[in-house]
């Protein structure tokens, strides 16, 4: 669903993957405080986290953040 997603927004949202598993991403995940799997942060051109979600989500629920965001 997040490659969709990607697919529909990646013009306008710039989607990063994170591997959870690389020590190189360690600080990040500590500053953007991960606590689950999967997790998705929606983050403005400044670093600002606007949203953030744990576990599964609707499409839906991303679309109308996406939207906000955008505007």
């Amino acid at each position: 669903m997040v490659h969709g997603l990607e697919a529909e927004y990646g013009d306008r949202i710039n989607f990063v993957y994170l591997d959870v598993d690389d020590p190189a991403n360690r600080d990040l995940l500590k500053k953007l405080g991960r606590r689950s799997q999967p997790e998705f942060y929606l983050v403005d051109g400044a670093g600002t986290v606007l949203t953030q979600w744990y576990g599964r989500q609707r499409r839906e629920v991303f679309e109308a953040a996406f939207a906000e965001a955008l505007q």
